[in-house]
């Protein structure tokens, strides 16, 4: 008897115990695997995040603070429109403590005839940004000319292409790499390429609510502070001296993120403990029923020559093949709902989600593929050493 072939054959004769071991991995692999890739997109999409920010201090219209989630428009890449007076760039750059300060234009685009896609549109000025070009020199390295836009990497526009906004057709010149966030989703074009736009919107009759000449008019001032300076200090100046607007600290903008992140890391790491006890003790118990039925099969094979370390080992075996199986499924599954998915779960958490590398990835499959074919081997290894040394007379005279 070639007792190689066993460990298949029994797993075969017996399908529905074997698919219901298969499943209970599989929940495990799925929980396991899934979750962490999750709380590594977390993580990745947090870090580029604020890689991609770089100012200390964001000022906004005062009115606009009280009205919209200024987390979600300026960190997230949300859709909004809101409008200050330009000349606002300049108070901010002379107050004590500020290093640089550049304006960025915003407007959103609609999902009818005048507009290709609905987006948000982000116009920033290239010799004077801070936050927006570091990450765009990146993937495009020439300049950006009138009527040219860079487009996120979710955006559904091919390179070379046109994207019609409010009745203008502006050259797709580029594509970002992807940042985990909304601003995946948006378009970028300079300062005064935006304020066209704003203008043709107006053309074609829709109310902007603009306070004054689009020439005149900036969304939001992002401003660095020298080195030595308070961040602090000078969003305090900037509220107290310089009326209709709001700074906001951009730490505690991210401070926000990290604190939803901890929670999702907290929620997501108590499931997978769940889940593993859950799974380790329900094929403790499989097994442990599996003991009694198999007396029989155990000591016909101990009469035909096996020996107790022959059996355990098959029992072993048996084991490493659901587990490996199921945990491979259970990968597979959560491939198939996290990659597909990654825009709908970023939209749920309201978190920034950016997938690790593919090496990571792979890395994160082989020892979730590990774990389980370790909590599969301990779960059966008093199962093994039991059925590997059953009493042959005992079970005879029982019979």
């Amino acid at each position: 008897m070639d007792f190689r072939k066993l460990p298949i054959r029994n797993l075969v004769r017996r399908p529905g115990r074997t698919a219901t071991l298969v499943l209970l991995v599989l929940l495990l692999s799925f929980t396991m695997f899934g979750g962490a890739l999750t709380l590594l997109s977390i993580r990745g999409g947090t870090k580029s995040l604020e890689g991609r920010l770089g100012a200390d201090v964001i000022v906004v219209p005062s009115e606009m603070a009280s009205k919209v989630n200024l987390d979600n428009v300026l960190l997230m890449g949300t859709t909004g429109s809101y409008y200050m007076k330009a000349d606002i760039l300049d108070q901010i750059r002379a107050v004590e403590g500020v290093e640089k300060a550049s304006a960025q234009l915003f407007m959103a685009s609609l999902r009818a005839s005048c507009c290709s896609v609905a987006v948000q549109v982000i116009g920033f000025d290239p010799e004077e940004d801070f936050t927006v070009q570091p990450w765009i020199t990146r993937s495009f390295k020439r300049g950006l000319g009138d009527m040219e836009v860079l487009v996120g990497s979710r955006v559904s526009t091919e390179v070379g292409g046109n994207i019609r906004i409010y009745e203008k057709d502006c050259r797709v010149a580029g594509r970002l790499e992807s940042t985990g966030t909304q601003m995946d989703t948006a378009v970028y074009a300079t300062i005064d390429t935006v304020r066209t736009l704003i203008k043709a919107a107006e053309d074609l009759g829709h109310d902007l609510k603009l306070p004054g000449d689009p020439s005149e008019l900036v969304s939001a001032v992002y401003v660095k502070v020298s080195d030595g300076a308070s961040a602090d200090n000078a969003a305090g100046y900037i509220n107290g001296h310089i009326r209709r607007t709001e700074a906001i600290r951009t730490k505690n903008m991210l401070t926000d993120v990290s604190d939803s992140m901890a929670g999702v890391s907290f929620v997501m790491t108590i499931l997978i403990a769940a889940v593993w006890l859950l799974v380790f003790f329900l094929i403790l118990i499989a097994f442990l029923m599996i003991l009694r039925e198999r007396k029989k099969e155990f000591a016909s094979l101990r009469v035909l020559g096996a020996s107790s370390g022959m059996l355990s080992s098959m029992v072993f075996r048996e084991t490493a093949i659901i587990s490996f199986t199921g945990g491979l499924a259970g990968i597979a599954l959560a491939c198939l709902i996290v990659f597909p998915f990654s825009a709908l779960i970023e939209k749920m958490l309201d978190l920034p989600f950016l997938r690790p590398a593919a090496g990571t990835i792979a890395g994160l499959a082989v020892g979730t593929l590990v774990m389980c074919m370790i909590t599969g081997i301990i779960a059966s290894a008093w199962s093994a050493y039991k059925l590997g040394h059953v009493d042959v007379s005992m079970i005879l005279r029982e019979e």
